[in-house]
């Protein structure tokens, strides 16, 4: 069953690398105490999450944070190594935090995985935003298509904050 408004984020932890290599995050630590904007990708460097989906976001990263979100970070079924590369080549600033989701447990516990298999790209993640306040699903909107940003990317997120 998918996550929906009012539930509470899965307690998991991923790996990003940092500056001294791999580190965790664990979404209860990472979503405790503030407004944070998600939004889900199903992969890095794909055609419509690199010349859409996370452009958007960097673009809108500053007017998202005037409206009272803390951080805005990017999920995707990636290893944190390509994320970190991903990121530095579409933001170079690190305007948008990146959570690399490399086993897909935080998406699977989320119930928003898909089948990618037939591009290739096994299980991965539905592209979706979300708004979370201090680890509770306050806003959810998940991509029918999804190779679509309609619901999901930076302009509607700002409407809707």
């Amino acid at each position: 069953m998918a996550i929906k408004v009012g539930d509470r984020i899965p307690s998991v932890t991923l790996k990003r690398l940092g500056a001294d290599g791999l580190e965790d995050v664990k979404t209860d630590e990472y979503f405790k105490g503030k407004k944070v904007v998600v939004f889900s990708v199903p992969g890095a460097y794909t055609p419509t999450c690199s010349n859409t989906h996370l452009p958007g976001y960097v673009q809108e990263a500053d007017a998202i944070r005037g409206k009272g979100v803390d951080d805005v970070a990017c999920l995707s079924v990636n290893d944190p190594f390509v994320m970190k590369a991903w990121g530095a080549a579409l933001d170079p600033d690190g305007k948008i935090g990146l959570l690399p989701d490399g086993n897909g447990e935080l998406t699977q516990a989320l119930g928003l995985e898909m089948d990618g298999s037939g591009a290739g790209l096994g299980t991965r993640g539905k592209r979706f935003s979300m708004v979370v306040d201090d680890g509770v699903v306050k806003q959810l909107e998940v991509e029918e298509d999804a190779r679509a940003v309609t619901v999901s990317g930076a302009d509607v997120c700002v409407k809707g904050l």
